[in-house]
């Protein structure tokens, strides 16, 4: 069974009552009225009573008993229907909340398939606003759609906040599996995020070019507002996909180089450990005729020839950087 979140009439920009989803078409009906209907997960029942009230399209109403898998803006003669989508973090994981909004002559009505950011801030705000309230349903249905896209704001800017700290542990220590997976997960979440905003900047076009009877021209730069702040926001999810990527990139070049020395200083301390092996292992052959094995001070000449040598390499290598 849904829950009905909020239910109201409203006139010349004030709210006149709370009413029952029964009450709703009556009210519609009456001049210079329109009622705002908010329901959560509600049942086929629910959805096919508000369609018998306000005469919804059976398309409409089939569309929002399914599942989407982007947002969309469907007509149905003089009505709209349109499916937003409205990201949240579910114990670490970004999810999407699906809402969706039935718009006509008399009536907003909205119904959210989860728990996402309370539509009761919107209800607030144009309660709030008597002179805009007063357009009716398309000033509505602007800030419906405006506080969807807002809420990809701050969800954007928490992932660029641990992009930030990411790149900042890969500048300082050396990039792990653990960073990475990190760093692909939250570009992941990125590009989902542009996935279901990308659909709202043509919604928006659209509700610009609709000639409603309850979409009034002077609302139509609000929906023009709509569509500038999705684009900002597409500009910003495009720039926090490009910062991962190169972080990741840029993490890989950096190990690569951090492994690269630790290479050439194994290199550099091998070929100094191979001149006294190598001499030790001349002298260390069982030959009986070998000169200098009768010399007095051959012990300490040999001793002396791998010191310098292995000194000479040590400070030639440590001059071209190698150690």
């Amino acid at each position: 069974m849904g829950r009905v979140v909020a239910a109201a009439v409203y006139s010349a920009g004030k709210k006149v009552t709370n009413i029952t989803l029964d009450e709703g078409a009556a009210w519609a009906a009456k001049p210079g009225h329109f009622v705002w209907i908010g329901l959560e997960e509600p049942n086929a029942q629910e959805l096919f009573n508000l369609q018998r009230q306000f005469n919804l399209h059976e398309l409409a109403i089939e569309d929002a008993l399914e599942k989407h898998s982007r947002p969309k803006l469907e007509t149905f003669g003089d009505a709209l229907f349109i499916v937003t989508y409205s990201p949240i973090r579910n114990e670490g994981k970004l999810e999407f909340i699906e809402t969706h909004i039935f718009a006509g002559k008399g009536y907003i009505i909205t119904a959210r398939n989860g728990h996402s950011a309370s539509y009761a801030h919107v209800r607030q705000r144009c309660e709030a606003r008597p002179l805009l309230l007063e357009h009716g349903e398309d000033f509505v249905l602007y800030a419906i759609l405006d506080f969807v896209i807002e809420n990809y704001q701050p969800m954007g800017e928490a992932i660029h906040a641990e992009i930030d700290e990411l790149e900042s542990n890969v500048m300082c220590s050396s990039l792990n599996e653990r960073d990475i997976q990190k760093l692909h997960s939250l570009r992941r979440d990125v590009l989902r995020l542009r996935r279901y905003a990308a659909p709202m900047v043509e919604i928006g076009e659209e509700l610009q070019k609709l000639n409603f009877p309850f979409i009034d021209k002077n609302m139509r730069p609000y929906f023009r507002d709509v569509q500038i702040h999705v684009t900002r926001q597409m500009e910003d999810l495009t720039t926090l996909a490009d910062i991962a990527s190169q972080t990741i990139e840029v993490g890989v070049l950096l190990e690569a180089s951090r492994q690269s020395v630790v290479q050439r200083k194994f290199a550099a301390w091998a070929a100094i450990l191979a001149f006294p092996t190598a001499v030790a292992g001349i002298y260390g052959m069982n030959f009986q005729d070998m000169p200098e094995l009768s010399w007095h001070y051959g012990y300490f000449g040999v001793l002396g020839v791998i010191t310098v040598g292995c000194v000479s390499l040590w400070a030639s290598f440590k001059k071209s950087g190698w150690l």
